[in-house]
């Protein structure tokens, strides 16, 4: 049977062993004891249960890039390089490829080389707060997943946040050298929680949201870590963890669509700052899907 115990709000806190209302499952598969221990959040998305994380503002006070913004977020500023071929000049400058053609995956690029490629693109100005972590933004804690982008909106919007535009995900990521990983032009899986091995999933599992059999098959392929557990993984303005992990709702720049998907999760994916994934409409959930919240900065 499953202990249920229900928290602050929507959360409910599933301790599951193998059972479920409609009866037990006899697979191997659901037999099998979980890894970890999940809750939900907002009664349709997931996060493994762990004990409270750092208080916003002890982390604020030790990192220091807080500026004008609320506590928890960090003030982002300066010029961003916008070209739309931007991506396609940075992949000249990769030295070393670990997959050219279908993941697209770069273990080095060469960073003097890139500073003259770009070094006459177009810029803009930028401003905002951004989340330091990975909804739900504390240090230690995991974050969301199997969240889609119209909740994504108002778990945010509950914070008097918003979801981040993609442009702004991308700065906060890149910086004004517009380098392709946050901590820099190499591809370091001790640095960022990427390039663990993929594992084959099971839609069907995952499409019953609020049955612990969608849980039970996050827990067999979570291969994420909590937030803020790898310190290199910190891009220019201080943010933690854009790139593995998970990946991050953010809405569209481009006309015609509305969200897109940003940073890449713990797989052997691109995993880089600029890339952006458009593939998915706004209601697509899937096993690894997260979010970061933004908000305007003070002039």
């Amino acid at each position: 049977m499953i202990g249920l115990r229900r928290g602050l709000g929507p959360c409910l806190v599933i301790t599951a062993i193998v059972g479920w209302g409609r009866g037990a499952w006899t697979s191997e598969r659901d037999a099998r004891p979980l890894v970890h221990e999940w809750r939900q959040v907002a009664y349709h998305s997931w996060q493994i249960a762990s004990p409270p994380g750092e208080a916003p503002e002890v982390t604020d006070a030790a990192e220091g890039n807080r500026g004008d913004c609320p506590a928890g977020m960090i003030d982002v500023r300066g010029k961003m390089k916008t070209s739309v071929a931007l991506e396609d000049l940075q992949r000249g400058t990769c030295t070393k490829w670990i997959d050219k053609d279908h993941m697209k995956r770069c273990a080095e690029y060469d960073r003097d080389k890139w500073l003259a490629v770009s070094g006459k693109l177009p810029t803009r100005d930028m401003h905002f707060c951004i989340d330091r972590f990975e909804y739900p933004n504390r240090k230690g804690e995991y974050p969301v997943v199997l969240v889609n982008h119209y909740e994504a909106g108002l778990l945010c919007g509950a914070q008097q946040k918003r979801l981040c535009g993609e442009d702004e995900w991308t700065f906060a990521c890149e910086g004004e050298e517009a380098q392709p990983y946050p901590n820099g032009y190499t591809r370091d899986p001790e640095s960022c929680v990427v390039d663990h091995p993929a594992r084959r999933y099971d839609m069907a599992a995952l499409s019953l949201r609020t049955e612990a059999k969608a849980m039970r098959e996050l827990d067999r392929l979570w291969q994420g870590q909590p937030s803020g557990q790898r310190p290199a993984c910190k891009s220019p303005f201080g943010v933690y963890d854009m790139t593995g992990n998970i990946d991050e709702w953010a809405k569209s720049s481009q006309p015609g669509r509305a969200s897109v998907l940003k940073g890449g999760y713990w797989g052997p994916v691109r995993t880089r700052c600029r890339p952006t994934t458009r593939a998915h409409g706004e209601a697509f959930v899937f096993y690894q899907q997260g979010l970061r919240c933004c908000a305007d900065g003070k002039p």
